[in-house]
C-alpha cells in the first residue's frame, strides 16, 4: 500500500487521535489527522479507486455509438484532420483547407489521431472524450485525497460522474470535455504548489491553462483570478518569490497557448485556411471578439444573435440562471450543497495557519466555481446549457471535501446540523428539479424527498447518536442526494445526441427561454434576425419549422425521446429532428442534412478530379455531405454562413479553375442577415449554372453553365 504523501511543512497527525464519535467533543481534535490526508490510506482505498474508474469508463462507453457523428461540425473537422496534417494543425473543416472551425484545434487533435488509427466511426471520434472524463475523475480523486481522505475522493468521483451534463459532454465531441479536464488539472497543480511553494507545479498549472486556451480560448482564463489571488495570499514562500513564480506560470501559459497562435498569425493568409468565425481572417480577432468580449456583452459579429438580459436572445441572465428551467437539470442538482459546504469548510478552517492546505483547497475549488458561475450567469452573448460542464469538477470537489469534513466534525452540534441541513436542501431542490419532468420518474421525486428528510433528521443529532445510526443516516442522505442526478445521467447514457446544441436528461429536462429547450423558435425563445418563420411552420429546406435555421427548436437536433436513432457512422449522419428532409435537404445552422444515397453517389462521381467535390452554405450543411462522401466540401460562410469566406470573386476563380464540382443550395442562405457573400454566391450560381436533382435534393453543377443567363 502506498502511503499518502504529506507536505513536508505539516506536522504528523497526533498519535492516537480519535474520530469524533459518541457524546461530547472528541478527546483529540481531528483537524490535522483527517483534513490534511492520512499517512497511509485504508486497504480498500486503491481497489475502490480503480473500481470507480472502471465503472465510470464502462458507463460512459455504454451506448456510445448511438450518437453517431454527434456534432457533425466537429466530426467533419476530425475527418479532415485524419486526412491532412495541414488540416490537423489548423483545425480545418475540410482536408482541402478552405476554412477552419471557430475554435482553436487542440480538442480536435486527440479525436483526429484516434480516427487515423481506428478509421472514421462514432467510437473512434467519441472514445477520446470518454477517456478525458475518466481522467478528470482520476485527477479529482488525487487532488481531494491528498488533503482529506480516500472516502472524500470517492464521493467526489461519484458526484462528478453522476452530473448529467458531464455524462453528456464527456461522450460528445465538443471542446468542452478537454477544457474541463485541463481546468481540473490546473486547480490540482495550483494546490500541489500550495503545499510547499514549489515552482514547477505552478509552471505546470500555466501549461494546462495554455493548452486549455487552445481548446476554447478565453473561457480557459475564468479560473485564473481566484487561483492567482489564492497563491498570492496563502503560498508558503516569501512574497517576492510568489510574484516571481506567478510570472513564470504566466509565461508558461503564453508559451503553451501562444506558439500555435503565433504560427497562425504569421503564416501567409493566402496559403492557410480562412479563420472561421472571424470577419477579418484573424485568430486574434476571433479570440477577442466572437469568442471573447462578444460572449459577455452579446455583440458577437457574425453571430446568430445575442443580447441576453431579461428575455434576450440566449435566455434570461441573472443570479438565478444556473437554477432556471434551462440550466437547472443539467448542473444544479448539488450546486446548493456545494455552496453550503464551501461556507462550512471555510468556517472550519478559518483559524488555521495562513498556509493551511485544507482551506486552500476549499478556496481554490470554491473560488473557481464562483467565478465561472458568475460569468455564465451574466454573459449576454451565446450561451448553451452544456457550457456548465465546466462547473462539474468544482461542485464535485466541494461536495466530497465538505461532506467528509462535516462528518468528521459531527461531534460539534453545528457540524451535524450543517450536514443534515445540506442534505435537506439538496433533497428539496431535487424534488423541484424532478418536478420539471413529471412524466419521467414520477415516483422518484417523492422517494428522494422522503429519504432526504429522514437522512437529514438522522444527521442533526449526530453528535449524540451512535456511529451505526449516524452511518445509516449519512448513507441515506448521500443516496437521496445522488438519486436525482443519477436518474438524469442514466437517461443521458441511454440516449444518442446529435446536433450543435444538446442537453442531458430525459425529454423536457431543459425547457424555457434559451437554446436547447423551450417551445419557441430561436435562441432564447425569440426568432433570430432575418428569420421570420413562425413556430410549427415548415421552413424551407428544413425537416420542420420553428424559425431557427436547421429546423425544429434549438437543441432538439439530438436523439431525445421520439427522435430518430443515432447517426450512421461510416456513411450518412443520423437524421435527427431538425435535420434536412429526405434526399439531402438543406441542413442549416444547428444540424446537418440527411444525405440520400443518390445524392451521395452524385457527389462522389469524379470527386478525385476536383479540390472540393461540392460547396455548401454553412458548416453544418457542408459537414453532412463531407461525412457522407469522405471528400472535401467547402463550407461557404463558416458556421453561421456569415463569414466573408470566400468572396464572390474568389469563388468565381475557384469555379473557373475547375476546383469545385457542385454547389449545394439552401442552408443559411447567406448568413443571418441574408446579405453576406454567401448570398451573393448563391444568387450567382443559381443564375448561371444548371440544376441537377438527386434523391429529391437540388444541386448545381458548376461545370455545366445554364440557368437564366449563362456566363
Amino acid at each position: 500500500m502506498t502511503a499518502t504523501t504529506r507536505p513536508d511543512h505539516l506536522p504528523a497527525p497526533p498519535a492516537g487521535a480519535a474520530e469524533g464519535r459518541g457524546h461530547g467533543r472528541p478527546r483529540t481534535p481531528p483537524l490535522r489527522r483527517t483534513w490534511q490526508g492520512r499517512p497511509e490510506d485504508p486497504r480498500w482505498a486503491r481497489p475502490a479507486f480503480l473500481g470507480m474508474l472502471l465503472v465510470i469508463a464502462l458507463a460512459y462507453f455504454w451506448n456510445l455509438g448511438a450518437s453517431g457523428y454527434a456534432n457533425s461540425f466537429y466530426s467533419a473537422a476530425v475527418q479532415a484532420g485524419s486526412q491532412s496534417w495541414k488540416a490537423f494543425f489548423f483545425g480545418s473543416l475540410d482536408s482541402a483547407n478552405a476554412i477552419t472551425v471557430d475554435k482553436p484545434p487542440a480538442a480536435l487533435w486527440p479525436m483526429a489521431l484516434s480516427v487515423r488509427v481506428l478509421g472514421l466511426n462514432s467510437w473512434a471520434i467519441l472514445a477520446p472524450q470518454v477517456l478525458m472524463g475518466v481522467a478528470t475523475a482520476g485527477v479529482l480523486y488525487a487532488g481531494v485525497r491528498r488533503r482529506f481522505s480516500a472516502a472524500a475522493g470517492l464521493i467526489t468521483m461519484a458526484v462528478f460522474a453522476l452530473t448529467p451534463v458531464a455524462a453528456l459532454m464527456f461522450r460528445f465531441n465538443n471542446p468542452d470535455a478537454l477544457l474541463a479536464l485541463l481546468m481540473t488539472v490546473t486547480v490540482y497543480c495550483v494546490l500541489r504548489a500550495m503545499e510547499a511553494g514549489r515552482t514547477k507545479w505552478l509552471v505546470w498549472a500555466g501549461v494546462a491553462v495554455g493548452l486549455a486556451f487552445l481548446s476554447k480560448t478565453l473561457q480557459a482564463f475564468l479560473v485564473l483570478p481566484p487561483l492567482a489571488v489564492l497563491y498570492t495570499v496563502f503560498a508558503p514562500v516569501p512574497v517576492r518569490k510568489r510574484f516571481g513564480q506567478l510570472g513564470l506560470s504566466a509565461l508558461a501559459t503564453v508559451v503553451a497557448g501562444g506558439w500555435w497562435v503565433a504560427i497562425v498569425e504569421l503564416w501567409p493568409a493566402a496559403s492557410r485556411p480562412y479563420i472561421g468565425g472571424s470577419q477579418n481572417n484573424s485568430f486574434l480577432e476571433l479570440t477577442l471578439g466572437y469568442n471573447g468580449l462578444g460572449r459577455i456583452n452579446g455583440e458577437e459579429t457574425g453571430s446568430v444573435g445575442g443580447g441576453g438580459g431579461q428575455g434576450g436572445g440566449w435566455g434570461d441572465t441573472g443570479i438565478g440562471r444556473m437554477f432556471d428551467s434551462e440550466i437547472g437539470g443539467q448542473i444544479s442538482w448539488l450546486l446548493p450543497a456545494a455552496l453550503l459546504l464551501l461556507v462550512a469548510g471555510v468556517r472550519l478552517t478559518w483559524r488555521a495557519k495562513r498556509t493551511d492546505t485544507a482551506r486552500a483547497a476549499f478556496l481554490a475549488w470554491g473560488g473557481s466555481l464562483l467565478m465561472t458561475a458568475f460569468v455564465f450567469s451574466f454573459m449576454a452573448g451565446i450561451f448553451h446549457q452544456y457550457y456548465t460542464v465546466a462547473l462539474a469538477p468544482h461542485i464535485a470537489a466541494l461536495v466530497g471535501m465538505g461532506a467528509t469534513i462535516l462528518w468528521e466534525e459531527r461531534a460539534r452540534w453545528w457540524a451535524g446540523a450543517a450536514l443534515g441541513g445540506t442534505v435537506a436542501v439538496t433533497a428539496v431542490w431535487a424534488y423541484v428539479l424532478l418536478g420539471r419532468t413529471p412524466d419521467s420518474y414520477p415516483w422518484l421525486r417523492w422517494a428522494v424527498l422522503t429519504c432526504g428528510v429522514v437522512g437529514a433528521v438522522g444527521l442533526l443529532p449526530a453528535a449524540r447518536t451512535g456511529r451505526a445510526l449516524a452511518l445509516a443516516a449519512g448513507a441515506m442522505g448521500l443516496a437521496a442526494s445522488l438519486a436525482g442526478p443519477a436518474a438524469y445521467t442514466v437517461s443521458t447514457l441511454n440516449t444518442g445526441h446529435q446536433g450543435s446544441i444538446v442537453t442531458a436528461g430525459p425529454a423536457g429536462a431543459s425547457t424555457g427561454g434559451g437554446p436547447g429547450g423551450g417551445d419557441r423558435g430561436g435562441p432564447g425563445g425569440g426568432t433570430p434576425p432575418g428569420q421570420g418563420t413562425q413556430q410549427g411552420a415548415r421552413a424551407p429546406g428544413n425537416a420542420q419549422g420553428g424559425g431557427f435555421p436547421g429546423g425544429g427548436r434549438p437543441g432538439q437536433g439530438q436523439g431525445q425521446a421520439g427522435q430518430a436513432p443515432g447517426g450512421r457512422p461510416g456513411g450518412v449522419p443520423g437524421a435527427a429532428t431538425g435535420e434536412g428532409g429526405p434526399g439531402g435537404g438543406m441542413g442549416g445552422l444547428l444540424n446537418g442534412a440527411s444525405v440520400a444515397a443518390e445524392a451521395k453517389e452524385l457527389l462522389e462521381r469524379d470527386a478525385d478530379d476536383y479540390t472540393w467535390s461540392a460547396a455548401a452554405i454553412g458548416s453544418q450543411n457542408a459537414a453532412s455531405y463531407q461525412l457522407a462522401t469522405g471528400d472535401p466540401v467547402m463550407a461557404i460562410g463558416g458556421f453561421n454562413g456569415s463569414d466573408p469566406s470566400p468572396t464572390l470573386a474568389r469563388f468565381k476563380k475557384y469555379v473557373a479553375d475547375g476546383k469545385i464540382h457542385y454547389f449545394v443550395p439552401g442552408g443559411m442562405g447567406g448568413g443571418m442577415g441574408g446579405a453576406g457573400t454567401s448570398s451573393q454566391i448563391s444568387a450567382w450560381v443559381e443564375e448561371n449554372f444548371e440544376e441537377v436533382t438527386a434523391g429529391g435534393a437540388t444541386f448545381y453543377d458548376l461545370t455545366r453553365p445554364g440557368g437564366d443567363s449563362a456566363g
